[in-house]
């Protein structure tokens, strides 16, 4: 049995702000070691459980967070920025099951530090299903036959998760207040936590379905200030939408919309405001 672990950074247990996800802020190293402690609680119950193989995706912003040298010995890790599926870089058939650990929710809801993967981002819609940064990457994995069964972070991710994935186990290690507040667990309580979410999740693996994408599928950004859908429908393929700032992309299956996804983000971070 093969665990596939996508970790993001805004859910992580007692983290309220960008003070700790921002690699040049003062709380950053903090928040380093709290993610990898949680991580590690993580992978040991996945062992425990039976997993002869967890692969650890680091899955925030330049994607180099978790310290290499204390996450669990056994454990794969993929670490550094420009992979092709991102936040889900080389989960495959393989795999029996998926876990999104320290996710939040998607833009425009509430929960802590809430956003689809720039804060230029509105809404972000598969056909006509709203999603966020949880949502298609579910997508991907069901795209490879693997259920996301265990979903850990802020209420409000949890909550979207439950909402989109049938069956899905979550584990809510703080409670938002605002987006930049929240009321949390100790890390310790957390690792206990998370360690019986895990094992939940993987006794329900029969249970658990694919989050199945649909076949060719549009892919429909909406961007904050049409500047940045200017940039966004350079690249080929895309076309904005008119009266709007949303960007259209029609794929052949979820990977290429994924993948035409973080080009369309990153052309519109190009965006000046001044």
């Amino acid at each position: 049995m093969r665990i596939y672990v996508s970790i993001d950074m805004e859910g992580i247990t007692g983290l309220p702000d960008y003070t700790f996800v921002d690699s040049a802020r003062h709380n950053y190293e903090r928040a380093r070691r709290i993610m990898t402690e949680e991580a590690n609680a993580i992978i040991r119950a996945a062992f425990k459980k039976g997993a002869e193989r967890v692969l650890v995706n680091d899955s925030h912003s330049k994607m180099n967070n978790l310290l290499v040298e204390e996450i669990h010995p056994d454990a794969d890790l993929i670490t550094g920025d420009l992979k092709p599926l991102s936040m889900v870089q080389s989960i495959d058939e393989t795999f029996a099951g998926a876990i999104f650990a320290g996710y939040h929710a998607r833009a425009g809801q509430p929960g802590v530090m809430s956003h689809s993967m720039i804060f230029g981002v509105r809404n972000m819609y598969i056909n006509d299903i709203e999603i966020g940064e949880l949502g298609f990457n579910a997508y991907v994995a069901g795209h490879f036959g693997v259920p996301v069964i265990m979903v850990a972070g802020d209420d409000g991710a949890c909550r979207e998760a439950e909402a989109l994935i049938p069956g899905v186990v979550t584990a809510v290690v703080k409670q938002s207040i605002s987006r930049s507040a929240v009321q949390t667990l100790h890390p310790k309580k957390a690792h206990v936590l998370l360690e019986e979410k895990t094992a939940e999740a993987i006794a329900k693996l029969q249970s658990i379905q694919p989050l199945v994408p649909p076949e060719n599928p549009v892919l429909r950004i909406e961007f904050t200030n049409y500047g940045q859908a200017e940039w966004a429908a350079l690249m080929p393929g895309c076309e904005i939408m008119p009266g709007t700032t949303i960007v259209k992309f029609e794929a052949k299956d979820i990977i290429e919309a994924y993948r035409a996804m973080l080009v369309m983000v990153e052309l519109a971070m190009q965006t000046k405001f001044c």
